[in-house]
């Protein structure tokens, strides 16, 4: 799958279309001699593969802090450069960012946090929404004494990006929205059964076993995570079109769960959003291809 450039309202300019056509052939390029190799080697695909949860570097801090009436676990790493928030997906944690967090410390002042309940966030509320989860990421950089950062975000890290920029537009320098949906119209029917979701789901609730400091809530956290995801985000598109920062909407062409024209769609809708599809991953690309992964994310965080 390759991606091409989508139509915008109004006028562009040339150097916008040109940033995004080199973003488009950095990814087409990167992994096509992985794909054919696979192939050759009759392997499996990767998107139907779930690699193993990386390791975090050595921090330089982290801590447990009480913000916004709930424990959140964040970490940092580099000692320079321009800030960067990661947010995870749904039920896991920031463990999953392990190869995107060694390359850009290389650049980047960057900041890690699990979300509320999630991972080593103590499960101390019910209450779960993608308002609440920007809520805590603002309440962190405040904390942290962060007046505007470079946000990244994969699925429910995504959705909560795009949250940020809608409502805090003042904090959000630019953003990567990986995996992530407006509606939950954009999603594929039974989408998390298929591929290696269910196998994503299991190790979630292992590593949760490890990591937590309550790891017998675990069956409240899908109780709570549940009826949010069955019924938010709600984001017309009059309201994402009000996004000013820099925008990627980026995805796996196998994604298990979000439609590819969902996708689309709003990258169309976001004013001069960038989109690029990596191919042959899935909803895990961070972990099925890190390396063309990592540069994607790189060329739009550095343009």
């Amino acid at each position: 799958m390759v991606t091409s450039p989508l139509g915008r309202r109004g006028a562009r300019s040339q150097r916008s279309w040109t940033r995004r056509r080199a973003l488009q052939v950095l990814v087409l390029l990167g992994t096509a001699g992985l794909a054919k190799a696979a192939r050759a080697k009759n392997t499996t695909p990767a998107w139907l593969t779930l690699p193993p949860t990386p390791e975090l570097p050595a921090p330089r801090r982290s801590e447990t802090v009480s913000i916004n009436r709930v424990k959140i676990y964040f970490a940092q790493f580099g000692e320079a450069g321009p800030p960067v928030l990661m947010l995870h997906g749904g039920l896991g944690n920031s463990n999953y960012w392990g190869h995107q967090v060694i390359e850009l410390s290389k650049q980047f002042a960057v900041t890690v946090m699990d979300t509320r309940g999630h991972g080593r966030s103590p499960l101390t509320s019910r209450a779960f929404s993608y308002g609440l989860f920007a809520q805590d990421a603002i309440a962190l950089l405040d904390y942290l004494h962060i007046p505007t950062s470079r946000i990244v975000g994969w699925s429910d890290g995504g959705v909560t990006g795009l949250e940020l920029a809608m409502t805090r537009p003042d904090r959000v320098a630019k953003l990567f929205a990986f995996g992530a949906n407006s509606t939950p119209a954009g999603m594929k029917p039974g989408g998390a059964r298929a591929g290696v979701f269910p196998a994503y789901a299991a190790r979630c609730r292992a590593e949760y076993a490890e990591l937590s400091p309550n790891p017998e809530k675990w069956p409240r956290l899908v109780e709570g995570l549940s009826p949010m995801w069955r019924s938010e985000p709600n984001y017309p598109d009059q309201k994402l079109a009000r996004i000013t920062a820099p925008t990627a909407i980026v995805d796996g062409a196998y994604d298990e769960i979000i439609k590819p024209e969902h996708t689309r769609h709003m990258a169309a809708v976001i004013p001069g959003a960038r989109i690029a599809i990596v191919p042959n991953t899935s909803h895990f690309a961070m972990l099925q291809d890190p390396a063309v992964f990592n540069r994607a994310l790189m060329d739009f965080l550095l343009a």
